[in-house]
């Protein structure tokens, strides 16, 4: 296979690089796995690692060399590659030698940090041990430094659309009626039996947003098998593709040649499977899953004659505290400090949706919430903030509000948990936390009550004054200042008072 010029570039990185751990980043449809799968062997052994068990065959097609598989009653049985089951070659570690591969793949990199991973990890001892991953990798959610040392190679989304590998993508949402709030999770996704429940009767609603909004050839991710039959059977023509499905490369080429006008499929395409004639991609199976969500776009996202972009419509519902993937998780952007009220707003070019969710999260309802986000974020990564008020922004860097229209701003850290300074230089996260807040006490103690967050919290739950709902009420149309605390109104006061009208949608 002749590789495109990024994949060789991408090889040639790993090449050069000493012995060691290194991360990868290539968006979905830039090939990722076409790219280690032509990494030199140097006529030695590679172990492949996949996080979900339905990856671990479909690298095979891409070598020419023995091929074994750990997964279930699979075992290997020394081939030169072998492609294994993160959970499934835990348990099998003692059948190794711990020299046995040279090279190590980890795919879906971004959750390298697990326990799992780690007891893989600490048992071989490889000469390099590589991580790719489609997904924007945030440091304010995993860090990744305790797994690999260096960021080696990044091709993201944006970079593919613009350069011609991928097409443009415009984004929709269609609240089709579901309840997920109650839905356990198992293994970082939704429990899938209970899933499969909560989304009984939503067949009707997802027919529905395929008639109105889907252009050309679709393709419909659905939750189960059951659901899969109840939404083809409202859609004339439609095509039902399961695992179970026997003549699925005809069905393919029949969809290809425009003889089937839909595809619903239960966790067949998402991985592997090239349909450039692909317009249109429902997302009706919800998932916390930012590596199966990105799978599931990419079916959409190759290049084809007549084809002028990808058409993705979301199937949202209720989530409560769930982290429901949708189009902004392709670019790593946050949806937490949307208020329920504006994320209606939130379609169009997928480009363009950083700055309307910047615009919606930059709201009183959002001001109020964002301590508590603030909070519970520094206690699960274990850093100290120092008592600052800093406001999250949905690309994870964080924003202090000073007088005089001034902001501080600390970018988000990269997967490796290090941060670019706007100064040039580069640390880690709790240095940065440390050094912003060095500075404010030093250049800023006239600001404290804008920055320090015991300067508002001492305001304390009391109802907020007359005077403060009056200038509140002025400002913020529509929204209820019913039950505000001094201290919820202070910290709207001071984003009110202090931030460049420009930045604000309140």
């Amino acid at each position: 296979m002749e590789l495109r010029p990024y994949q060789a570039e991408c090889i040639e990185t790993i090449e050069a690089q000493p012995p060691g751990a290194f991360l990868a980043q290539m968006a979905t449809g830039l090939g990722k796995t076409v790219t280690f799968a032509n990494i030199p062997r140097h006529g030695e052994r590679m172990l492949i690692l996949s996080h979900r068990e339905e990856l671990v065959e479909q690298p095979r097609k891409y070598f020419n060399c023995s091929y074994g598989i750990e997964r279930a009653q699979q075992h290997s049985h020394g081939e030169e590659v072998v492609s294994a089951s993160i959970q499934t070659l835990a348990r099998r570690l003692s059948d190794f030698n711990p020299e046995a591969f040279r090279l190590i793949i980890c795919d879906e990199a971004h959750h390298a940090a697990a326990s799992t991973y780690r007891k893989i990890f600490d048992y071989f001892r490889p000469e390099k041990l590589i991580g790719f991953t489609a997904t924007p990798n945030r440091g304010d959610r995993v860090r990744l430094d305790t797994v690999f040392s260096k960021i080696i190679f990044q091709r993201d989304l944006r970079w593919g659309v613009k350069n011609g590998y991928l097409c443009d993508i415009h984004c929709r949402r269609v609240d089709i009626g579901f309840d997920i709030t109650a839905v356990h999770t198992r293994q970082g996704d939704y429990a899938p039996g209970e899933l499969d429940q909560a989304m009984d009767g939503t067949a009707d609603a997802i027919a529905q947003a395929y008639r109105d909004m889907a252009v050309g050839a679709t393709l419909i991710f659905a939750v189960s098998v059951h659901q899969a039959e109840e939404i083809a059977k409202r859609i004339q023509g439609a095509v039902v593709v399961t695992g179970e499905t026997k003549n699925r490369s005809a069905i393919i080429d029949a969809f290809t040649a425009g003889e089937i006008p839909c595809i619903v499929n239960c966790m067949v395409f998402t991985e592997g499977t090239d349909i450039p004639r692909v317009e249109t991609v429902i997302v009706a199976r919800p998932t916390q899953s930012e590596s199966l969500y990105a799978q599931m776009v990419g079916r959409g996202l190759r290049l084809y004659p007549g084809k002028q972009r990808l058409e993705l419509i979301d199937c949202v519902g209720i989530t409560g505290k769930a982290s429901l993937c949708t189009a902004p998780s392709l670019l790593g952007i946050d949806m937490d400090n949307v208020p329920k009220r504006k994320e209606k707003d939130i379609e169009g070019d997928l480009f363009e949706l950083p700055e309307k969710i910047e615009v919606a999260s930059d709201s009183p309802e959002s001001w109020v919430k964002n301590i508590h986000l603030v909070d519970l974020w520094a206690q699960e990564m274990k850093y100290q903030t120092h008592d600052v008020n800093w406001f999250k922004m949905p690309d994870g860097s964080l924003v202090c509000s000073l007088a005089n229209k001034q902001r501080m701003t600390i970018p988000c850290p990269d997967a490796l948990g290090m941060v670019n300074l706007p100064n040039g230089s580069r640390c880690g996260m709790q240095e940065a936390l440390d050094r912003a807040y060095l500075t404010l006490i030093r250049d800023h103690q006239n600001d404290r009550m804008l920055w320090d967050l015991q300067a508002v919290r001492k305001w304390g739950k009391s109802p907020a004054t007359a005077k403060q709902l009056e200038i509140i009420k002025k400002r913020c149309k529509g929204f209820d200042i019913a039950n505000l605390s001094k201290g919820d109104a202070s910290q709207i006061l001071n984003r009110l008072l202090n931030e460049p009208k420009k930045r604000r949608g309140a």
